[in-house]
C-alpha cells in the first residue's frame, strides 16, 4: 500500500507540471496567432499609402508657370524691360497697325461674290460700292465713314499712289460727261500689290481688280487713308 500510494502521487505531481506546460504552450500559440493578424491588420492599411506608386506615376511640368517667369519688382530685368518701354510702344502701334489692316481686308475677302444692289449696305441684300466700303470698316475695326463714295473721298489723308498700303480706299470717276469729266463716283479697298476689292456695278457681285487694268487706270482718282489709321501709322513712325 505505502508503494502504490507513492507512485499515484508521482503520477499526480507529473499530470501537473504538464498540464501546466500544454497550457503555456497553447497560450504562446494563441497569443502569437492574435498578435500577428493584428499585426497584419494594422500593417495592411499602410501599403495602401505607400509612396512608391505614386512617385512612379507622377511627371514633372514641362512648363513653368508665365508668372514664375516673370522677373521680380526691382531686379535688372525689370529695370531693363522699364529702359525698353519706348521701342516696346513703338512695336505695339506697328502691330496694331498690321492687325487693322489684316481684318479689314480679312472681312472683304470674305465678302467676295455678294451681288452688286444699288443702295445696298448688308451682305444679306447686297452691296453698291460705298455700302461695301462702309459695311467693312465699321465692322472689322468700329470705324464708320460717310455713306457715299463722294464723300469718303473728302475725309482722310491724302496717300500718293506709290505709298498706299492695304487698307486705304482708292477712288475712281466712272460716270463722266461728254466732255470726259465727272466727280468721284466709285470707292474700293486696296489690297496691295496693285489690286483692290470692291463691289463693281449692276450685274456683278464683289471681287477683286488690278489698277493696271486699262479701265481702271484711266479712271483712277486717287487714295485716302481714313483719319484713325493714318493717326496709328504717325504713332509708328515718329516712335
Amino acid at each position: 500500500m505505502p508503494n502504490t500510494r507513492l507512485v499515484l502521487a508521482a503520477l499526480a505531481t507529473a499530470l501537473c507540471f504538464s498540464g501546466t506546460a500544454y497550457a503555456a504552450d497553447t497560450d504562446s500559440s494563441i497569443q502569437a496567432q492574435v498578435s500577428g493578424k493584428f499585426s497584419s491588420a494594422l500593417l495592411s492599411p499602410l501599403a495602401a499609402f505607400s509612396p512608391a506608386p505614386s512617385l512612379a506615376q507622377s511627371t514633372l511640368p514641362t512648363q513653368l508657370p508665365i508668372a514664375a517667369l516673370a522677373p521680380a519688382k526691382g531686379s535688372s530685368s525689370a529695370a531693363d524691360d522699364d529702359a525698353g518701354n519706348a521701342d516696346g510702344a513703338q512695336f505695339s502701334d506697328a502691330k496694331t497697325s498690321q492687325d487693322l489692316r489684316d481684318m479689314l481686308i480679312g472681312l472683304a475677302m470674305q465678302l467676295r461674290h455678294v451681288r452688286y444692289v444699288r443702295g445696298g449696305r448688308d451682305p444679306s441684300t447686297g452691296f453698291d460700292c460705298s455700302g461695301f466700303v462702309r459695311y467693312v470698316f465699321e465692322r472689322a475695326i468700329g470705324l464708320q465713314l460717310p455713306s457715299n463714295s463722294a464723300s469718303q473721298y473728302l475725309i482722310g489723308h491724302i496717300v500718293h499712289r506709290n505709298d498706299m498700303q492695304p487698307g486705304d480706299l482708292v477712288f475712281f470717276r466712272t460716270a463722266t460727261n461728254r466732255h470726259g469729266k465727272g466727280g468721284i463716283s466709285h470707292v474700293a479697298i486696296y489690297i496691295g500689290e496693285g489690286r483692290f476689292i470692291h463691289s463693281p456695278r449692276r450685274g456683278e457681285s464683289v471681287r477683286v481688280d488690278n489698277l493696271a487694268d486699262s479701265y481702271w487706270s484711266k479712271r483712277f482718282a486717287g487714295a485716302r487713308r481714313p483719319d484713325a489709321m493714318a493717326q496709328i501709322d504717325s504713332n509708328t513712325h515718329n516712335g
